[in-house]
């Protein structure tokens, strides 16, 4: 199955300059201090209007939270000077239910960032595709979709069964005012595979492609250690017929549309490969709803891994404070395997552990 978007893999290859700064930096803190990240994930509403069975970020609360869209911009703007070059919206709520989100996404596409969002799709509203794909101000949108019948939607995204219609309706009119204004946003699905619903994915896979997706995504879950739902802790992917499902997905492929069955990440759920993070904190940060910058979304609310704030400090005083530094220090020592299992670096530091600890005779390429 092509993956052509590089989903089931890593893309740090392309950023060999930032690469090639972090190796030299090495344990100078004045040259580590300015490796911005390449992509951060930024939360700009703290509530979420679906109470999925599987929410890594349940224990955050929900609040009703929403960032400043003035604030917000202002470190965008930042973000952009000092070399970041993604922003994914989504965290620990539905980030369409932030008002000014279309406009946060116009200043970033002007900024000159690449952002792109992960939603339940039930605020893809028509407006918003019209303000952000007319200027192209989107690079791609991932509807997380984790049923094929509105009664499995029912029980794993914890709303009423008439919402899985109205997620059908969204993804449908959001593809045709992508094609209406020639848009090149790419407008993918996601399922995260689970007893309930496994056996439901290749009739995603259908509904997806008819409603002119680019993609469907199949992953497995990652339990986060503090969440407060353990349904799925000890999900063994062993007990899926996995490889029925990939036969049956890999018929819906075709030039316009494929299915990505992560194959990678399913073989990758067991114990990490390496010893130490190297991707935190350098490629990579998370900001919450409350303005809180961590250099890991594993470690929410753990004031090791707290920055900063944006609402007190520009990115560049919380980037290249004392408690970052503290952090990069902490990090030297801290084992990798106690962390979350595929987790969002995990890739990025497989490739880093061979980056840092080459193996023999590399020059002989």
């Amino acid at each position: 199955m092509e993956d052509k978007f590089g989903l089931d893999a890593h893309k740090l290859n392309y950023h060999p300059r930032r690469i090639a700064d972090w190796l030299e930096a090495g344990d100078d803190w004045e040259k580590a201090k300015k490796i911005y990240p390449i992509y951060i994930e930024i939360s700009p509403c703290g509530f979420c209007n679906h109470r999925c069975s599987f929410c890594a970020l349940d224990f955050m609360g929900y609040k009703k939270l929403f960032l400043d869209a003035d604030i917000l911009k202002r470190r965008i703007e930042e973000m952009a000077e000092a070399g970041v070059k993604s922003i994914m919206f989504a965290g620990e709520g539905e980030s369409l239910l932030h008002r000014k989100m279309a406009e946060i996404a116009i200043c970033a596409k002007y900024a000159g960032i690449d952002t792109a969002f992960t939603t339940n799709g039930s605020m893809l509203k028509e407006k918003f595709c019209y303000e952000t794909l007319s200027v192209s101000a989107i690079e791609w949108i991932k509807v997380s979709i984790n049923a094929a019948t509105a009664g499995t939607y029912q029980r794993i995204h914890g709303v009423s069964e008439n919402q899985f219609a109205v997620v059908l309706s969204n993804i449908g009119n959001a593809v045709k005012i992508k094609e209406e204004l020639k848009s090149s946003c790419v407008i993918g699905s996601q399922m995260l595979l689970l007893p309930e619903n496994w056996q439901e994915a290749p009739v995603l896979a259908a509904i997806m492609r008819d409603l002119g997706c680019d993609y469907l995504v199949i992953k497995p879950h990652s339990q986060h250690p503090l969440s407060i739902g353990k349904g799925y802790e000890n999900i063994n992917y062993d007990n899926f017929d996995l490889v029925w499902l990939k036969e049956n997905l890999d018929k819906f492929n075709s030039g316009d549309f494929k299915v990505i069955f992560r194959s990678e990440a399913f073989s990758r759920s067991h114990d990490k490969q390496y010893s130490f993070c190297y991707s935190v904190p350098f490629f990579w940060a998370y900001i919450t709803a409350s303005g809180d910058v961590y250099a890991c979304s594993m470690f929410l609310g753990d004031e090791r891994f707290l920055l900063g704030n944006i609402y007190r400090s520009s990115l560049k005083e919380i980037w290249e404070g004392e408690k970052r530094r503290q952090n990069w220090l902490l990090l030297k020592n801290f084992f990798a395997g106690n962390c979350r299992k595929n987790c969002r670096m995990d890739v990025c530091n497989l490739f880093l552990e061979k980056i840092k600890n080459p193996p023999p005779h590399v020059n002989f390429i």
